[in-house]
């Protein structure tokens, strides 16, 4: 089953991040292979759920939206296919940065 980006909507805090494309060369210049690349640990928001509340009941807003670039957290998150591609579903509080 193929899943479109169009019909996943998170709830509550999650996330959805399409990564970053790692790099397919050393500084040197030589060409890894698809094995040895590193994952990226940035990506582009997709798609964010609604929020969560606090102890109180109150709601919290997302801090992030979709377009922005982001840091996460290295082994954070789930994988879930998108078309051909492998996308994560992280939780707000795993990302660690906006990237400007």
């Amino acid at each position: 089953m193929t899943i479109s980006s169009k019909s996943i909507k998170p709830l509550f805090d999650n996330v959805l991040i399409k990564p970053l494309e790692g790099e397919t060369k050393t500084a040197s210049g030589i060409v890894l292979p698809e094995t040895a690349k590193e994952k990226p640990q940035m990506g582009k928001i997709m798609a964010v759920g609604a929020g969560t509340t606090n102890e109180k009941g109150d709601k919290v807003p997302m801090m992030v939206k979709v377009g922005q670039t982001v840091m996460y957290k290295k082994w954070g998150g789930n994988e879930i296919k998108v078309g051909n591609e492998e996308w994560l579903l992280v939780e707000q509080k795993d990302i660690l940065a906006i990237v400007e």
